[in-house]
């Protein structure tokens, strides 16, 4: 399971939605291409938006797992696609996921630039529960 960041001004789970299905590049961090690298087919991940929202805003599926970018002569500048599941019942905001204990340790309140996060089971189920609270 994952979290992966986006502005939503570059590319929203809204256009996600529209779409239906989207190549998810642009990333360049080397811990996040590493993530993006542990991607199969079928993994969930939350979407969630940057900036002036910051929050968990929808689900998406992993529909074919990473791949190098076809569009950059980069074998380490990988790609995933993407399809979208459903919006979450309401954006869970990153002041309310700091609060939960289980994402203590975790890279997306530690690493706050990181753009592909791995969530463990219990992480997952908190921000499903907290976005139908």
């Amino acid at each position: 399971m994952w979290l992966l960041k986006t502005e939503p001004t570059a590319y929203s789970y809204d256009d996600l939605e529209r779409d239906g299905r989207t190549v998810w590049d642009g990333v360049k961090n080397p811990v996040a291409l590493r993530n993006l690298a542990g991607m199969t087919s079928g993994d969930r991940a939350f979407v969630y938006h940057t900036g002036g929202v910051r929050a968990a805003v929808g689900i998406a599926r992993i529909a074919r797992a990473a791949y190098p970018d076809p569009k950059l002569q980069d074998p380490k500048r990988l790609v995933v696609d993407l399809e979208a599941v459903e919006r979450l019942p309401r954006p869970v905001g990153l002041d309310e996921i700091k609060r939960l204990a289980v994402f203590a340790s975790s890279p997306l309140v530690r690493q706050g630039r990181l753009s592909v996060v791995p969530l463990t089971s219990a992480q997952w189920k908190a921000i499903e529960e907290t976005s139908r609270e």
